[in-house]
């Protein structure tokens, strides 16, 4: 009955995230210009949102019809409420930011406390419903079917929405920030967030769906993924020991204390009048941090397990802030890397993009390095049931991480709609403070996402060994079919990074040509005596980032099975840690690569090296243009790649084990 433990944790997750949502809900949303600008964001993130779900409900009832015919009924059950409660979070996440991206920015005309309180409470919303929702889902099919293989549906489920959304939103975004910029700032010196743009307001939007609903999609489907694979090692590895349950159930035992951490550390997220918002976000994750060791030794001495579990689990909590630290240094405003980047901007944007490109290759080391510290003390103190318990570990705060990346995109386009309201310069000045720290906060996100999104995937893999029954021994690289299956993994991440881009390189141009026809077309736009017509960018934007999204998406789950199905599970193996030392290496780089560029642009409009409108801007808008794809499409949707194909590899174990040509 300790299972009842995670189910409680879950509802009260899932309860406070309610009581936040209609706080928020109840706050003031400012004059009659401020809520006309929101109701156009609002419009077009869940026009978005409307004809995703639209789409990725076809794609779960074709996969969940295949799963019950080529499988069985339980497994096409769990897939469905998989996808189910990952897109209830994303759903529920992103109304709320809709709705706090306004009331933050009035809340800014009172001070600096209630305008980041809101912006919090808003992100909190999503960062509570990420978990409560997946341990609530984990542990009701826990109890029905008592078998956590049977649970890889939920958790393939979450994982295809998660690429849906991450992919997609990754896209729109994108395209939305690429036409604002080139076109706005480049070629008119138009500022950011101008109502004179007609990109703005997809702009605004782009930040809602894959920052808030993006983000939040990408790590439930690394929470769930790191649970389940943990819960598989546990009932098999210790099948014959008295104990076999306890390590079956011990991970959302974890998770549950995770969550309780996390809701003491949402509550003691404060700051003062005058104050520094990042500090504030950072003492709410080490404050949840240090709970969580304390809450999780108690539990594992209470069930008198061994404490090489607990070692393991330390270990991967620890390594996930070292990530977000490291991440933080490559990519902060005020660190050595930025600002170097924004100086080789004086020789044009092609030094630019060469050294945000030289720093975000350096910045994968410490990432590699740190992954690989805690999977080697993981081991060492509990084998491989340790590394499963890692990503546990380390995904133990995903709802304080969650709710301060959904922060940054709050805050963002609370800025955006005090410019475009022409609210007083200090309502400004608190927004970009605001917009500071969030900035912050989703670097440090991103990387703390790809690192636990590595520690999963070696999680599943071990998973995978033990369900397609493939011993280590059998994965040599002098077996030609194990060589070619890395091979063929290896070169999934860069692909699929190439035709996101190509994917924002092709909408991103429609929109260029859009905003071009409206500057030129409509009579006194430049001048603001006219209104541009917003809704067409949106519409530009939402229509080719759902049409661009469908190959990727089926590469990710049709690869696999042709490797498995034609070449044998030997092969499939070596696919899978082929495509993991990749799509890690390409996350890292592109991710950091792509917030040094950005942050080098906004140290210039700071007003260092000739600020805003200087030569030295326009170049480093370039290499953010170049960057925006990097870090908000191909590269954190590389971290939903893997661990996609990872669960498909995974759910499809027995068929492959049965009609594989090479066996």
């Amino acid at each position: 009955m300790l299972w009842l433990i995670s189910l409680l944790a879950g509802v009260t997750s899932i309860a406070l995230a309610v009581y936040l949502f209609l706080h928020v809900g109840r706050q003031e949303s400012g004059s009659e210009k401020m809520q006309e600008i929101s109701a156009a964001i609002r419009e077009g993130a869940m026009a978005f949102l409307k004809r995703e779900y639209y789409t990725l409900s076809a794609f779960v009832a074709v996969m969940g019809l295949f799963l019950a015919v080529f499988l069985n009924h339980s497994m096409a059950l769990a897939y469905v409420f998989g996808s189910t409660c990952s897109a209830l979070a994303g759903l529920l996440g992103m109304d709320v930011a809709l709705k706090a991206n306004v009331k933050t920015a009035n809340a800014a005309r009172k001070s600096l406390v209630d305008a980041f309180l809101t912006a919090f409470y808003g992100g909190a919303v999503m960062g509570l419903s990420v978990i409560g929702l997946a341990l609530t889902g984990i542990s009701i099919l826990y109890y029905i079917y008592g078998d956590p293989n049977v649970i890889l549906g939920f958790s393939l489920g979450a994982s295809s929405l998660a690429l849906f959304a991450k992919a997609g939103g990754g896209i729109y975004t994108k395209t939305a920030d690429i036409g604002a910029d080139l076109v706005g700032k480049v070629e008119f010196g138009v500022p950011e967030d101008d109502p004179r743009n007609p990109a703005v307001v997809a702009d605004n939007v782009g930040d809602n769906v894959g920052d808030v609903a993006g983000t939040g999609a990408d790590l439930f489907d690394s929470y769930v993924a790191s649970i389940i694979s943990a819960m598989i090692l546990g009932s098999s590895l210790y099948r014959a020991t008295a104990q076999w349950e306890v390590y079956t159930v011990l991970p959302i035992l974890l998770a549950a204390a995770g969550i309780f951490a996390s809701l003491a550390g949402t509550l003691f997220v404060r700051v003062k009048e005058g104050g520094d918002p990042g500090a504030a976000l950072n003492r709410g994750t080490f404050l949840t941090c240090l709970l969580f060791v304390f809450f999780s030794f108690l539990l594992i001495r209470f069930l008198d397990v061994d404490l090489g579990v607990f070692y393991a689990t330390t270990a991967g909590l620890a390594v996930g802030v070292f990530i977000g630290i490291t991440t933080d240094y490559f990519t902060s405003i005020n660190r050595g890397p930025v600002k170097k980047t924004a100086e080789a901007a004086k020789m044009g944007a092609a030094l630019n993009i060469l050294s945000g490109f030289s720093y975000g290759v350096i910045s994968i080391t410490p990432t590699v390095i740190g992954i690989s510290v805690a999977t080697l003390t993981a081991w060492y103190f509990a084998g491989l049931y340790g590394i499963s318990m890692a990503a546990v570990g380390m995904l133990s705060i995903t709802g304080m991480v969650v709710s301060t990346d959904a922060y940054g995109p709050i805050v963002d386009n609370a800025k955006g709609i005090a410019e475009q309201s022409s609210l007083e310069p200090h309502v400004i000045k608190i927004g970009d403070k605001l917009d500071a720290a969030g900035n912050t906060a989703k670097a440090i996100s991103k990387g703390f996402a790809i690192g636990a999104a590595a520690l999963t995937v070696l999680a599943l893999f071990a998973s995978y060994s033990e369900i397609a029954e493939v011993e280590m021994v059998g994965l040599s690289l002098m077996r030609p079919d194990v060589m070619v299956g890395v091979f063929i993994g290896a070169a999934m991440p860069p692909l699929l990074s190439a035709l996101l881009i190509l994917s924002v390189g092709r909408n991103a141009y429609r929109i260029v040509d859009e905003v071009r026809r409206q500057f030129r077309e409509i009579p006194g736009l430049l001048q603001g005596r006219s209104k541009p017509d917003y809704t067409q960018c949106v519409d530009i934007a939402t229509k080719g980032a759902l049409k661009e999204l469908s190959l990727p998406s089926a590469l990710s789950v049709m690869v696999p099975l042709a490797v498995g199905f034609l070449l044998g599970k030997h092969a499939l193996g070596g696919f899978l840690a082929g495509s993991i030392v990749t799509g890690m290496i390409f996350a890292v780089f592109m991710a950091n690569s792509g917030g040094e560029w950005d942050n080098a642009k906004k140290y210039i409009e700071d007003g260092a090296i000739g600020g805003k409108g200087s030569d030295v801007h326009k170049a480093t808008v370039i290499g953010d243009t170049v960057g925006d794809s990097f870090k908000d499409t191909a590269g954190p949707s590389l971290n939903t790649l893997i661990c996609v194909m990872s669960l498909t590899a995974s759910v499809f174990a027995p068929l492959i084990l049965e009609y594989s040509l090479l066996k």
